[in-house]
């Protein structure tokens, strides 16, 4: 049972080796898309690696919940409704949607999640000890 911080190690590593970006640009609080300049092909790399380094098998729709903000059942006016909320709530326990919730903008929600988030995430799926 790998410690949290081995998760954030190893997922740090994933991140730099996707992204191309710099060790220290990988931050706990930042944003995969905003500050570490994701596009939705690097989600497909990112999923990859995290399942190589951690032997676990990730559901793209459980970590990256693109159905939801396709959906014209959840989305309304390029906002996501208070059910679409609700859904991204109970499929992303490990993301904080407390400020994405006060102005939920499709556009927007790529700029969500952070790196803490991932290793939130991972930590759930491998029981990393504290």
């Amino acid at each position: 049972m790998p410690t949290k911080q081995e998760v954030f190690d190893k997922v740090k590593d994933a991140l730099v080796d996707a992204l191309g970006v710099d060790d220290d640009e990988v931050t706990p609080d930042a944003t995969l898309v905003g500050d570490l300049g994701a596009e939705s092909i690097d989600f497909l790399d990112i999923v990859f690696r995290l399942e190589k380094a951690f032997d676990i098998e990730i559901p793209r729709a459980e970590l990256f919940p693109e159905d939801i903000l396709t959906n014209a059942e959840y989305v309304e006016d390029g906002r996501v409704t208070a059910t679409g909320v609700a859904e991204l709530k109970k499929r992303m326990p490990f993301a904080d949607l407390s400020e994405f919730e006060t102005n939920p903008l499709v556009q927007e929600f790529g700029n969500l999640l952070t790196v803490n988030d991932m290793n939130r995430y991972i930590c759930s799926k491998v029981d990393a000890a504290d």
